[in-house]
């Protein structure tokens, strides 16, 4: 039935001009707004939705996107000068990188509060 249906996902946050500021400027996404609705422009054409629920809203509890890079160091210090805190999980390093297991991965948040993550490739 949805076999060539181009699905898509999406997630809520509490201020769409706040949001389009952070993954347009901060994360350096290519991002567009129609309807109220920001669309987040990803590569390999995957378009994310974002949308408003203003008080409404609850951060997601798990990572609603996850930014797959080929050096993960060079990655979080670059966001790290763009102004973004890690997460300090169990078993995270002082930068904020997890290496127990598993891709190298490290946690941040978007303003909305929703979880974000970069991971080294391969």
């Amino acid at each position: 039935m949805f076999e060539n249906t181009k699905a898509f996902s999406g997630f809520s946050v509490d201020d769409i001009a706040e949001a389009r500021k952070f993954y347009g400027e901060t994360l350096g996404l290519n991002v567009s707004e129609r309807n109220g609705l920001l669309f987040l422009h990803l590569a390999g054409d995957r378009d994310t939705l974002v949308y408003p629920k203003g008080d409404q809203h609850a951060p997601a509890t798990y990572t609603t996107l996850n930014f797959p890079v080929p050096d993960i160091e060079a990655a979080v210090e670059e966001l790290v000068a763009r102004g973004i805190t890690f997460e300090r999980y169990e078993g995270v390093d002082d930068k904020g990188v997890f290496r127990q297991g598993g891709p190298l991965i490290a946690w941040f948040k978007d303003p909305a509060g929703n979880i974000l993550s970069v991971l080294q490739e391969g």
